[in-house]
């Protein structure tokens, strides 16, 4: 089964549109691995509009399913991972001013620079994923960055999803196969939702994870938390 890893920068968004601590980053983080997630998702920036260097040190102790922190890795991104050892650090090249994050490595490019970054975070032990545009082409050089995973960037699926879904879902099934011939595993994510996830997760092979926030916590504001970590299990669920 595909694991579900929660997105939680929504819920910090909330509860800094206010101020103060309603709603509980922590608390929700708490439930919702009570509720049946899998793991737990941050996404810090460093203008920390939403979640807090503060969230992420809190979260830690709470978080016993599996810890994923994404981010572009600036230095003290880095240093704050290596500190808190989180079992998977995912790497995003989002820009400082980005309102998401809006695409994958130019792996090609970046080769030097990843390889580096990748090999701190595998020496203290942290398994490792890049955040991937669908394009085979560009696996290879995602697998000479010394990456365990890719996140394969579903932006573009959810977007054309309605229009035609064989046509949306091609290129990820084809960077996957690709990923798995160099041994690597396969994550996912933005923008997949209650509509969209069932077919991409039986379609696209060697699924380990998908990480949701946007549409996740969103949908719980009509169905409860509870009941829409169910139902997103329910899509991941094969027979």
């Amino acid at each position: 089964m595909t694991k579900l890893s929660v997105n939680i920068n929504k819920i910090a968004t909330l509860r800094n549109a206010r101020g103060g601590d309603l709603p509980s980053v922590t608390e929700a983080a708490v439930k919702l691995q009570e509720f049946g997630a899998q793991g737990i998702t941050i996404h810090p920036r460093p203008d920390q509009r939403h979640i807090t260097r503060k969230d992420v040190y809190d979260l830690k102790p709470l978080v016993h399913t599996e810890f994923n922190i994404e981010g572009n890795p600036h230095r003290p991104f880095i240093d704050m991972v290596l500190e808190i050892k989180p079992e998977q650090v995912t790497l995003v090249p989002d820009g400082d001013d980005a309102i998401t994050s809006n695409a994958g490595w130019d792996c090609q490019k970046h080769l030097g620079f990843l390889k580096n970054v990748i090999s701190e975070f595998k020496n203290a032990g942290i398994r490792t994923s890049v955040f991937l545009d669908p394009n085979p082409e560009i696996v290879k050089f995602a697998a000479e960055t010394g990456t365990d995973r890719i996140e394969l960037y579903t932006e573009a699926y959810a977007k054309n999803y309605n229009a035609n879904k064989e046509d949306a879902i091609k290129s990820y099934i084809e960077t996957a196969v690709e990923a798995e011939k160099f041994g690597l595993g396969i994550n996912a994510g933005h923008d997949l939702s209650l509509e969209n996830l069932k077919y991409f997760a039986e379609n696209v092979p060697n699924l380990l994870e998908v990480s949701i926030g946007h549409a996740l916590i969103s949908e719980a504001l009509y169905m409860g938390l509870e009941n829409t970590v169910q139902a997103y299990l329910k899509r991941l669920a094969r027979w």
